[in-house]
Protein backbone atom coordinates (compact mmCIF):
# COMPACT_ATOMS: atom_id res chain seq x y z
CA UNK A 1 0.00 0.00 0.00
CA UNK A 2 2.77 2.42 1.17
CA UNK A 3 4.21 1.52 -2.03
CA UNK A 4 1.53 2.14 -4.17
CA UNK A 5 0.96 5.81 -2.76
CA UNK A 6 4.80 6.58 -3.30
CA UNK A 7 4.47 5.53 -7.03
CA UNK A 8 1.62 7.60 -6.78
CA UNK A 9 3.31 10.62 -5.75
CA UNK A 10 6.25 10.64 -7.59
CA UNK A 11 4.18 9.98 -11.03
CA UNK A 12 2.05 13.20 -10.00
CA UNK A 13 5.21 14.83 -9.36
CA UNK A 14 6.50 13.89 -12.37
CA UNK A 15 3.35 14.78 -14.47
CA UNK A 16 3.29 18.44 -12.74
CA UNK A 17 7.19 18.52 -13.96
CA UNK A 18 6.34 17.54 -17.34
CA UNK A 19 3.60 20.21 -17.58
CA UNK A 20 4.85 22.91 -16.54
CA UNK A 21 7.85 22.09 -19.28
CA UNK A 22 5.39 21.46 -21.91
CA UNK A 23 4.04 25.13 -21.14
CA UNK A 24 7.41 26.39 -20.69
CA UNK A 25 8.00 25.59 -24.17
CA UNK A 26 4.73 26.24 -26.14
CA UNK A 27 5.41 29.58 -24.55
CA UNK A 28 9.38 30.19 -25.81
CA UNK A 29 8.07 28.31 -28.93
CA UNK A 30 5.29 31.61 -29.58
CA UNK A 31 8.34 33.71 -28.19
CA UNK A 32 10.74 32.42 -31.03
CA UNK A 33 8.36 32.73 -33.85
CA UNK A 34 7.36 36.57 -32.42
CA UNK A 35 11.04 37.69 -31.82
CA UNK A 36 12.25 36.11 -35.58
CA UNK A 37 13.55 38.82 -37.60
CA UNK A 38 11.16 38.54 -40.55
CA UNK A 39 8.05 38.64 -38.40
CA UNK A 40 9.19 41.71 -36.64
CA UNK A 41 10.13 43.05 -40.17
CA UNK A 42 6.83 42.54 -41.00
CA UNK A 43 5.04 44.44 -37.91
CA UNK A 44 6.82 47.32 -38.30
CA UNK A 45 6.12 47.90 -41.80
CA UNK A 46 2.54 47.09 -41.39
CA UNK A 47 2.65 49.71 -38.51
CA UNK A 48 4.66 52.12 -40.94
CA UNK A 49 1.69 51.82 -43.49
CA UNK A 50 -1.04 51.70 -41.45
CA UNK A 51 -0.01 55.06 -39.79
CA UNK A 52 2.96 56.85 -40.97
CA UNK A 53 2.97 56.42 -44.47
CA UNK A 54 1.30 58.78 -46.88
CA UNK A 55 -0.83 56.77 -48.42
CA UNK A 56 -1.73 55.48 -45.08
CA UNK A 57 -4.81 53.76 -43.72
CA UNK A 58 -5.94 56.48 -41.59
CA UNK A 59 -5.60 58.88 -44.07
CA UNK A 60 -7.32 56.75 -46.65
CA UNK A 61 -10.59 56.61 -43.99
CA UNK A 62 -10.35 60.42 -43.32
CA UNK A 63 -10.29 60.85 -47.23
CA UNK A 64 -13.19 57.86 -47.63
CA UNK A 65 -15.43 61.09 -45.49
CA UNK A 66 -14.46 63.57 -47.25
CA UNK A 67 -15.69 61.91 -50.46
CA UNK A 68 -18.98 61.48 -48.99
CA UNK A 69 -19.89 65.11 -47.86
CA UNK A 70 -18.46 66.02 -50.98
CA UNK A 71 -20.49 63.82 -53.06
CA UNK A 72 -23.61 65.01 -50.78
CA UNK A 73 -22.58 68.79 -51.23
CA UNK A 74 -22.78 67.50 -55.18
CA UNK A 75 -26.03 66.38 -55.20
CA UNK A 76 -27.46 69.05 -53.21
CA UNK A 77 -25.73 71.41 -55.49
CA UNK A 78 -27.01 69.89 -58.56
CA UNK A 79 -30.68 69.81 -57.13
CA UNK A 80 -30.43 73.84 -56.66
CA UNK A 81 -29.13 74.31 -59.90
CA UNK A 82 -31.41 72.22 -61.35
CA UNK A 83 -34.23 74.54 -59.67
CA UNK A 84 -32.72 77.42 -60.90
CA UNK A 85 -32.81 76.97 -63.96
CA UNK A 86 -36.41 76.20 -64.20
CA UNK A 87 -36.99 79.22 -62.16
CA UNK A 88 -35.13 81.17 -64.79
CA UNK A 89 -36.98 79.05 -67.82
CA UNK A 90 -40.43 80.28 -66.30
CA UNK A 91 -39.32 83.81 -65.48
CA UNK A 92 -38.15 83.91 -68.80
CA UNK A 93 -41.25 82.55 -70.96
CA UNK A 94 -43.56 85.32 -69.14
CA UNK A 95 -43.45 88.90 -68.96
CA UNK A 96 -45.79 89.27 -65.79
CA UNK A 97 -44.06 86.24 -64.13
CA UNK A 98 -41.05 88.50 -64.21
CA UNK A 99 -42.62 91.60 -63.62
CA UNK A 100 -43.62 89.70 -60.54
CA UNK A 101 -40.17 88.87 -59.30
CA UNK A 102 -38.86 92.19 -59.86
CA UNK A 103 -41.26 93.75 -58.05
CA UNK A 104 -41.35 91.09 -55.06
CA UNK A 105 -37.59 90.79 -54.69
CA UNK A 106 -35.63 93.88 -56.10
CA UNK A 107 -39.02 96.27 -55.30
CA UNK A 108 -38.43 97.64 -58.57
CA UNK A 109 -41.80 100.04 -59.62
CA UNK A 110 -42.97 102.23 -62.17
CA UNK A 111 -42.37 105.64 -62.40
CA UNK A 112 -45.60 106.53 -60.94
CA UNK A 113 -45.88 104.01 -58.14
CA UNK A 114 -44.96 103.98 -54.53
CA UNK A 115 -43.89 101.34 -52.93
CA UNK A 116 -45.44 100.33 -48.78
CA UNK A 117 -43.60 97.24 -47.52
CA UNK A 118 -45.50 95.69 -44.96
CA UNK A 119 -44.03 93.49 -42.25
CA UNK A 120 -45.79 91.04 -40.08
CA UNK A 121 -44.38 90.51 -36.46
Amino acid sequence: MRRKIGTLIVFSYLCKTMQEKDKNTSNSVWVSRLMNKYTITLLIFLVWLAFFDRNSLVGKMQLRGKIATLKKEKAYYQNKIEEDNRKMKELLSNKDNLEKFAREQYLMKNKNEDIFVIVNK
